[in-house]
């Protein structure tokens, strides 16, 4: 290994030939790697949907999720199902284990719906099969809106849609705020009773003379023709000489009877933009591709349109996450240039100009040595990626800083700069190595972090893996290298001379300089080093006894700004789509004049279906993007407020507003689940708990449930036996009863510029359909025309919205949010205590679920992390020093760093962060190790080289050999972290300085953990280390000597022989 380093130092010009090529590599690939903002997250997460007009919840849940649900369980790595059936649909999330192959989960679901299929109703459409994933987010919104007609909104929008398609990166872009199209037949019900006509003749009419005929050919012999009968109708003119009625040469038509036009479905839904009716384009990018790029093709298509766009169409664009991508990655890239600015400042200081850029250039070299691997693993540039960089930064000089500072100590004494590049190599070669091992073995466990958080927080570890493999490299091939050809001794005046000659060979203690108090000072520690071992032991227990008392608590991820949020608009009743679209409206014109929001995308939807978001009530909503930081005067947490405050006061609805933070999804933070079943246990169960939370429970808010909306639905009762004696029966009833509701179905056609087939739909005229027409309506029958009421009633009845069941259990939930400064923890433990005093009916199963569910399951894995790591980082250490104490003693300094963080936390007031601090917590683990595997090396060294020496004099001479060094490598970490560690985001490439904002508030827990931990870990570890090293010998020391007076006191004789003498 040696004599490659030699051989690496003696060719400088391959060595330096091979450092261009991965510079240049590296630059390749960081031109060739797309741009997030998030990184993409693969869960084997997948919708079926079964849809079936119509049906009701309970029948949707016997007929359509009960069968999904047998066959779904034989199916292997499922770790969640839940199900949902309501109202003409039956849907299903089926959740497998994060780590499970997604083909093979996608296989599975696909066999195990196709075997259930058989079982469904024969009415029942083919079912749907979605996966989700974090790249179906759309990346940009294109609104068409202005004031013309829908139709013409449509037509453009399909237009844009056909254009922004066709361009390279873009999956899809799917359709908003549209209706379904509709060739709509309006009977009239005077004419058919003018011309003594029945629905049912129209119905049947319709259906005979829209069927595909395959007529064949004829062959006779003398040539062969293909015969053609035009029986399938290709647009609305088709329909209107359609015979429905012949008495003599008479001839009824259907536009005799009825009014023909293409037109849309009923509206269920609106969409908005900044206050207008519009249409919206979600366009999606394609997996992997540069989400910029995606962005530039889909407004460069666009804009391409624009002239020919109809004069009152306004096109716009929203929710464009490329500028929100972009700021990310350039502000991360500042920062990472700004500490790279205080490294450089620090190191050349330090060490001087010439061995400050040996240093520096590891720095970027690192960086595009990992960028290289980054590329060829197939992951995007996101924040993650750039957050392990800089994580990185502080870690990948420690070794260059090492060797660096021991070749400039050789110069200072004579060596030439090759000799003492070459020496400091092979000296410091397993130390280092030794170093980076330790850190690599303390991130090694993260990478195997299970479930959503997991494939989150994967990029980190990985990105730090990749850099420090080439700070490694660095270190030891190409600084040397570098350092050999430019290297030059710092200062070689007399008096570092005799500071150099007295570290190597004298007493450190007599210096004048920092270095000798620093050496004063160990020198007192280790002659009194049971006291100093006592005072830091005692040190760590008060530290975790007052986190334990005074402590702020525990949250998920992170708390800081946000440059999204959605706001909920709940609502109960039955209410009408133009009811719910005033109410929206409402709150909409309540908050479009907020300052700081840029853009409001609003929609509505009829309540009663299913959502992660929260209960069955939810009638509309809002996306709200909020202007960047620097161009508006409030935090976010101020302009969310006030949105809350201005809609509290709109009688009939509750407004929730919830931030898009960065990070894992968790949804609200506060989320109980009820199972049982019994269903008749849930809902009483729930109240209880609702009216606990709302009445007695401070600091929560926007309580939520998904039981059943209140509400009234009729059930139509069908007297069998009196319709028989009609000649009627139960499917001319339903019949009926379509034609006053959405129509009667009666075929398809497939105009031109159509996705799919239009439907064809019979139905009455507007101002005769709605539930008090079935009233007055007659049905035609062999004795002719008969009321309906005559064996029909109505009855009203409780709404069932939508029935859920998780892994075959029914389920409520109550879910709800917590005010700004409050933790969910906190609450979470204060309602656990309340459920847990009261007495609940047996078979009744209350959990929390969702966030705390989540929390749990990180800060279990973060302790399983912990320790795997101290159990490999030993393993290393025990190879490389064949000692088990001083393997345990550098093992000390984690206990130190951890503490260190707990003061941070006790200081600067913060909660603990599950994922973040935790993650600082075990990436300490690995970095603070490195200053004592250094010290103990040394020590080692100077112990084989000076056996003559006292261990006391061993001991000092060593901390005051290694002060520098690893003092240097301390500060450049901290520096590096400290703006972000103090929620400043300073870039010195763009020239901006912010404090709060999103991306420095995000990495607060994570920055001010390993800056706390780090620091106080140092200045322990530079006096309790050597005092530790000394403990051994002063016990040794104690035992001869007891053992020496016991001797004595048990031979008087041979005393008193030895006093004679």
């Amino acid at each position: 290994m040696f004599n490659f380093l030699e051989a690496a130092i003696t060719r400088s010009r391959t060595s330096l030939l091979l450092l261009f090529m991965i510079v240049l590599a590296g630059l390749v690939a960081r031109a060739a790697i797309p741009v997030e903002g998030e990184p993409q997250i693969e869960v084997p997460l997948f919708v079926i949907t079964v849809l079936n007009e119509g049906i009701s919840p309970e029948d949707a849940e016997r007929l359509l999720v009960m069968p999904l649900e047998i066959e779904l369980r034989q199916v292997e790595g499922i770790k969640e199902l839940n199900a949902f059936a309501a109202e003409n649909a039956a849907t299903l999330l089926v959740e497998f284990d994060a780590s499970f192959d997604l083909d093979q989960a996608l296989t599975d679901t696909r066999e195990a719906v196709d075997r259930a299929k058989v079982e469904f109703p024969t009415t029942t459409e083919e079912p749907i099969i979605q996966e989700i994933s974090t790249s179906d987010r759309p990346t940009i919104q294109v609104n068409v809106a202005g004031d013309v007609p829908e139709r013409l909104l449509y037509t453009t929008a399909l237009d844009l849609r056909d254009a922004i398609e066709g361009q390279a990166g873009i999956l899809s872009a799917d359709l908003i705020g549209d209706r379904e199209e509709l060739l709509e037949i309006i009977i009239n019900p005077s004419e058919l009773e003018t011309y003594q006509l029945s629905s049912e003749q129209i119905i049947s009419s319709i259906s005979r003379n829209n069927r595909l005929i395959p007529a064949g050919s004829i062959d006779n012999g003398e040539g062969r023709f293909s015969i053609k009968v035009p029986s399938v109708i290709e647009n609305a003119a088709d329909l209107f000489e359609l015979p429905i009625k012949t008495e003599g040469d008479t001839v009824v038509t259907l536009s005799d009877v009825a009014t023909i036009k293409r037109t849309f479905k009923d509206r269920a839904s609106y969409s908005r933009i900044n206050g207008k009716v519009s249409i919206g384009l979600q366009v999606v990018k394609r997996t992997n591709y540069n989400v910029l790029d995606a962005i530039s093709n889909t407004r460069a298509a666009v804009e391409k349109l624009r002239p020919s766009l109809p004069a009152k169409v306004e096109v716009t664009y929203s929710q464009d996450q490329g500028p929100y991508a972009e700021s990310q990655v350039v502000e991360l890239e500042g920062n990472i240039f700004t500490a790279l600015g205080l490294v450089m400042v620090i190191v050349v200081a330090a060490m001087g100009i010439r061995s400050g850029i040996v240093v520096g250039l590891g720095i970027p070299v690192s960086f595009l040595f990992s960028l290289i691997f980054i590329y060829l693993l197939g992951y995007s540039f996101n924040f993650m990626v750039m957050f392990g960089m800089l994580l990185g930064l502080g870690m990948l000089i420690d070794g260059a800083v090492v060797i660096t500072e021991y070749a400039d100590r050789k110069m200072t004494e004579g060596f030439g700069s090759q000799e003492a590049y070459l020496l400091a190599a092979k000296r410091m070669f397993w130390p280092v190595t030794a170093s980076v091992a330790t850190t690599l073995a303390a991130f090694l466990p993260l990478i195997f972090w299970p479930g959503v958080s997991g494939k989150f927080m994967f990029y980190l570890p990985v990105t730090v893996f990749t850099v420090l493999s080439g700070s490694l490299l660095y270190a030891l091939v190409f600084g040397p290298v570098i350092g050999s050809i430019i290297g030059k001794a710092g200062s070689v005046s007399e008096v570092n001379r005799h500071t150099l000659k007295i570290l190597e060979d004298g007493d450190p203690r007599t210096l004048k300089s920092l270095t000798g108090l620093y050496a004063r000072m160990l020198g007192f520690a280790t002659r009194y080093a049971v006291v100093t071992i006592a005072i830091t032991v005692g040190s760590l227990l008060v530290t975790f006894w007052a986190y334990q008392q005074y402590g702020h608590g525990l949250i998920y991820f992170s708390q800081g700004e946000t440059k999204f949020a959605q706001l909920s608009v709940r609502a109960r009743g039955n209410l009408s789509v133009d009811e719910v679209y005033a109410l929206v409206t409402e709150v909409e014109d309540k908050i479009i004049d907020v300052e700081g929001i840029e853009y409001i995308n609003t929609f509505t939807k009829l309540g009663g279906t299913p959502g992660r978001d929260g209960g069955l009530d939810k009638v509309g909503g809002m996306f709200l993007e909020l202007y960047d930081q620097q161009y508006r005067r409030s935090s976010s947490t101020e302009i969310l407020e006030e949105i809350r405050e201005r809609t509290q006061g709109i009688v009939g609805i509750q407004v929730e507003i919830q931030a898009m933070d960065m990070g894992p999804p968790i949804g609200k933070p506060l989320n109980i689940e009820f199972s049982s079943y019994d269903r008749a246990l849930i809902d009483p169960a729930v109240q209880r708990v609702v009216n606990y939370m709302i009445n007695e429970v401070d600091g929560i808010r926007d309580v939520d449930d998904t039981r059943s909306l209140p509400g009234v639905e009729f059930k139509i009762n069908v007297d069998r036996a009196q319709a028989a004696i009609y000649g009627a029966d139960v499917s001319q009833v339903g019949v009926a009863v379509q034609l006053v509701t959405n129509g009667v179905k009666v075929g398809e056609y497939r105009p031109d510029r159509a996705d799919d087939a239009v439907d064809i739909r019979v139905r009455y005229p507007s101002a005769q359909r709605g539930i008090m027409a079935l009233n007055t309506l007659n049905i035609s029958t062999p004795t002719g025309l008969v009321p309906l009421s005559n064996f029909v009633t109505l009855e009203p009845m409780p709404n069932v919205s939508t029935i859920q069941r998780v892994n075959g259990v029914p389920i409520k939930k109550v879910l709800a949010n917590v005010a700004p400064n409050v933790l969910a923890d906190d609450k979470v433990k204060e309602i656990q205590a309340w459920i847990d005093s009261q007495d609940w009916p047996a078979g009744l199963k209350i959990e929390f679920r969702g966030a705390n569910e989540e929390q749990a399951e990180t800060l279990a894995f973060i302790g399983v992390a912990f320790a795997m790591s101290l159990l490999l980082m030993f393993v290393l250490l025990v190879t490389q020093f064949n000692s088990f104490y001083q393997s345990l003693l550098i093992l000390f300094a984690v206990i130190l760093s951890t503490a260190g963080v707990l003061i941070g936390l006790l200081i600067t007031g913060n909660p603990f962060s599950a994922i973040l601090s935790g993650v600082g917590v075990v990436a300490l683990a690995g970095i603070v190790v490195n200053n004592n595997i250094v010290l103990i090396d040394t020590y080692n060294q100077l112990r084989r080289e000076h056996p003559e020496l006292d261990y006391a004099d061993l001991i000092v001479r060593t901390g005051a050999q290694r002060l520098r060094p690893v003092m240097l490598t301390t500060i450049t970490t901290v520096f590096g972290l400290l703006p972000l560690a103090t929620n400043y985001s300073i870039d010195l490439v763009n020239r901006t300085v912010v404090h709060g904002g999103e991306l420095s508030s995000l990495w607060v827990p994570l920055s001010q953990a390993i800056v706390s931990g780090l620091t106080f870990a140092t200045l322990l570890t530079l006096v309790t280390t050597p005092a530790m090293l000394m403990l051994p010998y002063q016990l040794r020391a104690l035992k001869n000597t007891l053992l020496k007076q016991a001797g004595h006191q048990g031979n008087p004789s041979r005393t008193a022989t030895l006093q004679t003498e």
